[in-house]
């Protein structure tokens, strides 16, 4: 249900790919400021570099980091970039993945002939409260119960603890979708799901 827990002394900040690799032009000045920020309110963290993977700005230190120094990295990652609360994430530690699969959700979003989609998903998840402290780590996957029906599994994976306590606190969580009762289960790993011409479309 999880995987090994990466170092804790990387820090993920979620931004869009153009402006983090706006960002990693300026690594080594970034570098600098990040560290006077830290050392001015003497925190035993420093910044060794910076990279960026997929859309996220990874920034590798030489201590595990905690909250407070999280807190500042953000504040100066705002800052020197001059954007608004939704364009950057909460810095945070990468983590373990959890793997959940959400049942009883319909296939067709309401009132309409179109196949739910990934970002559909993600609506209906920021929109119901049990989701509040949970990070996708990528993007959700649909799959039709079968060519008949009108029902679907939705396949997600979260960023998480060791010990899963996040995925904990929603698995058997019931939420409405509509009219409709859906319901979270744990997963086994889903690195992929094959494609087939009965639940694909």
């Amino acid at each position: 249900m999880i995987t090994k827990r990466p170092l804790h002394k990387q820090i993920i900040v979620l931004i869009n790919n153009k402006t983090a690799k706006k960002y990693l032009k300026n690594s080594s000045t970034h570098i600098i400021s990040i560290n006077c920020a830290l050392k001015n309110i003497k925190l035993n963290l420093m910044a060794n570099f910076i990279h960026i993977k997929d859309k996220d700005i990874i920034i590798l230190t030489n201590n595990i980091t905690n909250p407070l120094d999280l807190q500042e990295i953000e504040k100066y990652v705002r800052n020197s970039l001059n954007a608004d609360t939704n364009q950057i994430s909460f810095p945070r530690l990468l983590q373990s993945k959890s793997y959940l699969k959400i049942v009883s959700i319909p296939y067709l979003v309401e009132q309409s002939n179109i196949h739910l989609s990934s970002n559909d998903v993600e609506k209906i998840l920021k929109s119901n409260h049990i989701f509040n402290n949970i990070v996708l780590a990528s993007k959700p996957r649909i799959i039709k119960v079968s060519p008949k029906s009108d029902m679907s599994i939705v396949w997600i994976n979260i960023w998480d603890m060791q010990n899963s306590s996040k995925a904990k606190t929603i698995i058997n969580r019931h939420f409405n979708i509509g009219n409709f009762i859906t319901i979270v289960h744990g997963a086994n790993m889903n690195p992929g799901i094959l494609q087939c011409k009965n639940c694909w479309k």
